[in-house]
């Protein structure tokens, strides 16, 4: 029986740092916090949602995001600059080791690869393609099809249904200790991407099953 790797998106294969070069020239020396908070409310307004049972399209929780940090911040965005900021959020960046290191999974018989997101199919689709990686993923298992975001463990067993294989057989791949911790949780292998030396884990969460530096690492390491 074959193995699922599933790969988380944002974070993971696209670079969500990829907005940072646009927020320079609107909010100059605030980009990095700017940047972190806007990530950061992003994913925290999924999450709210998710238990509020009041799904959104992820791109609207961004959206939220976005506006809330503005206010905070008091960088007084205009409503163009936010539109060209989500419109970048669409074509972020795949991270530099992404598009070698699924070339070299597609050669592998006894692996199927997944890109597995809170984003919508049709953001997905759209992302992988413009980053050139598109190619390399049997499917896109999106949280729009139950209407819940990650950590909910529904979403990890809609993975596992939609694709037909025990939860056991499946890998999440992710930089994202969340999404790890909700994975493992739910009965699936994990592997964190720890792209920063100093990046932590959740020490309540337990030990991801293998951590690697790059995506490189990880296929040295399972092929």
């Amino acid at each position: 029986m074959s193995t699922v790797l599933a790969f988380d998106v944002y974070g993971t294969l696209i670079d969500t740092q990829g907005i940072n070069e646009q927020l320079q020239e609107l909010v100059g020396d605030q980009t990095p916090t700017f940047s972190q908070r806007w990530r950061d409310k992003q994913l925290e307004y999924a999450f709210r949602r998710s238990l509020m049972g009041a799904y959104a399209d992820f791109s609207q929780c961004t959206r939220d995001g976005l506006e809330f940090v503005d206010r905070a911040l008091q960088t007084q965005l205009s409503d163009n600059d936010k539109d060209a900021l989500m419109a970048t959020y669409g074509r972020l960046p795949a991270f530099t080791d992404a598009a070698d290191a699924l070339a070299r999974l597609a050669d592998s018989s006894k692996l199927r690869c997944v890109a597995f997101s809170n984003g919508s199919r049709e953001a997905v689709n759209g992302l992988l393609e413009q980053a050139g990686i598109l190619e390399y993923f049997e499917d896109i298992v999106s949280v729009e099809e139950v209407k819940r975001f990650k950590p909910d463990p529904a979403v990890y067993a809609h993975l596992h249904n939609r694709l037909e294989v025990a939860a056991q057989d499946v890998w999440l791949i992710s930089s994202n200790p969340f999404d790890l911790i909700g994975a493992k949780h739910a009965g699936l292998h994990v592997t964190w991407i720890r792209r920063s030396a100093e990046a932590p884990f959740d020490t309540w969460g337990g030990e991801p099953d293998m951590t690697v530096s790059d995506l490189n690492e990880l296929v040295d390491r399972i092929t």
